[in-house]
C-alpha cells in the first residue's frame, strides 16, 4: 500500500478546534484537518507543542475550547505514553479489561485475549504480572489491550518514546504489520523524525506552543515497510525533509 486515496472516507474531522486552559495556558491554536480511512497519520513536533492535546481531543478525552471534533462511528483504541497496566493483575486480566467492562462472556473474551497477545508477540504471557515483563513487553501488552476490541481506529500517544532504540524499532515494525493486516486507521504522536518517516503515510509537523500545524509531508512509499527501508536513500531523504520542516516550524514558533 502507498499513499491513501484522497477520496477515502473521513474517520476524523477536526474543525477549527483549539484548546485554552482556565489557568491561561494556550495549548493549541484552532486546527482544521481530516484523517481518512486507512491513513497512518503522525503528529510530529517538540514537547509541549500540543500533539497530545490534539490527540486527546480526537479521542474524546478532552473537549476543545473552540471548534469541534467529529469522529466516525467506528471502534477505537487508545495507547498512552505509559503502559498503564494494573500491577496487581495478570496480563490476561489487563488485556481483557475492555471486554470485561463491555460485559463480554468470559470464555469468548479469553479467546480474544489470546489472539491479541499472539498478534503482538506475547504468547504464553497471559498468567504473568506486569512486574515480570520488560518495558517493551509491557508496552506490547498495552497494545494488545487496545487491539482486543478489534478497533478500526488506533490513537497512540508516544507509546514507544521511553524504550531503547532497538526495542522501539521492533515495535514500530510490528505496528506497521498490524496496521496493514487489520486495515487500521492510525493517528500516532512522536517527537522522533526517524519514527515518523518509517511509520507514516502522512506527517503533520507542529510548531511550539501555542500548537498549530505548520506543514505536512506525504510519505508515498510502499507498505508495509521493512528494516531495509531504514537504510535506504529514500528513508534518508524523507528524514531530511522532516528535519527541515521541523526546523522551520520551530523558527516560526520562536518568532
Amino acid at each position: 500500500m502507498t499513499a491513501v486515496p484522497a477520496d477515502a472516507a473521513p474517520v476524523i474531522d477536526v474543525l477549527a478546534a483549539g484548546k485554552a486552559y482556565p489557568n491561561g495556558t494556550h495549548a493549541l491554536d484552532p486546527v482544521t484537518l481530516t484523517v481518512r480511512q486507512r491513513e497512518f497519520v503522525t503528529l510530529l513536533g517538540p514537547s509541549g507543542c500540543g500533539k497530545s492535546t490534539l490527540l486527546k481531543m480526537m479521542a474524546g478525552l478532552l473537549a476543545p475550547s473552540c471548534g469541534s471534533v467529529r469522529t466516525a462511528a467506528v471502534r477505537s483504541g487508545f495507547v498512552f505514553q505509559d503502559a498503564t497496566l494494573m500491577p496487581w493483575a495478570t496480563v490476561r486480566a489487563n488485556v481483557r479489561l475492555p471486554l470485561d467492562l463491555a460485559g463480554h462472556e468470559r470464555i469468548a473474551a479469553d479467546q480474544r485475549v489470546d489472539q491479541a497477545l499472539d498478534a503482538v508477540g506475547l504468547p504464553g504471557t497471559a498468567g504473568q504480572r506486569p512486574r515480570e515483563l520488560s518495558g517493551g513487553m509491557r508496552m506490547r501488552a498495552s497494545l494488545a489491550r487496545a487491539l482486543v476490541n478489534e478497533p478500526e481506529l488506533m490513537l497512540m500517544d508516544e507509546p514507544f518514546g521511553a524504550l531503547d532504540e532497538i526495542t522501539r524499532n521492533r515495535l514500530d515494525a510490528d505496528l506497521i504489520r498490524l496496521w496493514e493486516e487489520r486495515h487500521l486507521t492510525v493517528v500516532f504522536v512522536t517527537h522522533s523524525i526517524y519514527e515518523a518517516a518509517f511509520l507514516s503515510t502522512r506527517v503533520l509537523v507542529m510548531s511550539a506552543r501555542p500548537g498549530r500545524i505548520a506543514s505536512e509531508l506525504v510519505i508515498d512509499e510502499p507498505q508495509p515497510r521493512s528494516e531495509s527501508f531504514r537504510g535506504s536513500t529514500r528513508f534518508a531523504y524523507h528524514c531530511r525533509q522532516l528535519s527541515a520542516l521541523l526546523a522551520d516550524a520551530e523558527a516560526a514558533g520562536a518568532a
